[in-house]
């Protein structure tokens, strides 16, 4: 049944593109982790950590963080490396000369990207966020920040409630000049400051310490001066201690409850979580668009062999990265919202390769 629509040439460019894409990874693997071996030995052995928690935690989350970052670029050069091949051995002219259209020739280009793009898709959603948690939870715990607690943060907990914190150590777990405020509509309706407010772990509750309440009433006010209080608020110390990338380690589904909650709360973190979210979902298309690059730009024969192809598809692979990091850089400090910001990557080189697929030999 398969045969039917899948004919021996389908196969050949199939074996071809696969067997490329996974030696291509591989070597690409086996630098980045002796690079990375090399750079960071010192760290492992200042930090005491065993060999099964470099290999099973650490490496276990770098290395599908690492395939999943680089695949769609992988894909490309190897798309462009055996097309080229194939094109300087004048295996694409008996092709389309015998009848086949362009179009059907770029059949199993998709049939493959079609099954880089599903394995990628269920990577980014269920695969990625897993083990980047095992990634950042060591580095969390044995990389150490310069200053890695955040300062002057401002959170509303609630409709009505909203807190200011100058400080936070994360260490003690302890804020300095903390200030709550409570709001009927826009009328403020009490207001607490603190020079500190603890976080008791084995309670779960806030300590407040010398605190002043003033509460208002109209033109009547009152003000309370207390030692201790001990609350229940919504907010937790992660909410003040910077970690790296920790959005890539949540799930989608904590992602969600993270948007929701960050929707209230404006502390200046949801077009992270928003831009993490939708790039899940749309940077898999990327198998699509830069497949349908690599065979447009590397189909015909160019004297040289495969060296100009895969020099242009070295520079259009940087010219990718520039432009996806620019769009992150315009959706987390400019302002533009992140689903137009991880579709601008595919959007413009889709219509570099639409533009290609014209060109190209028919």
């Amino acid at each position: 049944m398969l045969n039917k629509y899948i004919k021996v040439i389908d196969w050949y460019i199939i074996k071809k593109y696969l067997g490329t894409f996974v030696f291509t990874i591989a070597i690409f693997v086996v630098v980045i982790v002796v690079f990375d071996v090399s750079e960071k030995l010192d760290n492992f052995l200042k930090a005491n950590v065993t060999l099964n928690q470099i290999i099973f935690q650490y490496y276990a989350g770098s290395i599908p963080f690492y395939i999943d970052m680089l695949s769609p670029l992988i894909n490309f050069l190897a798309v462009i490396f055996f097309t080229a091949k194939m094109a300087n051995q004048t295996e694409i002219v008996p092709i389309l000369s015998g009848g086949a259209s362009f179009n059907r020739f770029l059949r199993p280009y998709f049939i493959c990207a079609t099954l880089i793009f599903t394995v990628s898709l269920f990577a980014d959603i269920y695969l990625i966020p897993f083990t980047n948690k095992l990634k950042i939870t060591f580095e969390n715990s044995y990389v150490v920040l310069d200053d890695p607690t955040k300062s002057d943060v401002h959170i509303q907990l609630d409709k009505h409630t909203f807190v200011y914190m100058q400080s936070f150590d994360g260490n003690t777990r302890t804020g300095y000049q903390f200030t709550m405020e409570k709001f009927n509509g826009d009328t403020m309706t009490q207001k607490l400051t603190s020079a500190s407010i603890a976080y008791d772990s084995l309670k779960h509750v806030w300590s407040i310490r010398g605190y002043d309440v003033r509460y208002i009433n109209g033109m009547r006010e009152k003000m309370i001066h207390g030692e201790k209080k001990d609350t229940v608020l919504e907010m937790k110390p992660a909410d003040f201690v910077l970690h790296n990338n920790i959005y890539s380690a949540m799930s989608l589904k904590e992602l969600n409850t993270n948007i929701d909650k960050e929707t209230i709360r404006g502390t200046g973190n949801l077009y992270d979580m928003l831009f993490e979210k939708y790039y899940r979902f749309v940077h898999p298309f990327a198998a699509f668009v830069l497949t349908l690059i690599g065979v447009s730009l590397s189909s015909r024969k160019v004297r040289g062999g495969v060296g100009l192809p895969l020099g242009i598809g070295f520079f259009l692979c940087f010219a990718y990265i520039v432009v996806d990091r620019f769009a992150n850089v315009f959706s987390l400090k400019g302002g533009l919202h992140p689903m137009i910001a991880v579709c601008i990557p595919n959007l413009i080189f889709g219509l570099l390769g639409y533009y290609l697929l014209r060109k190209a030999p028919k």
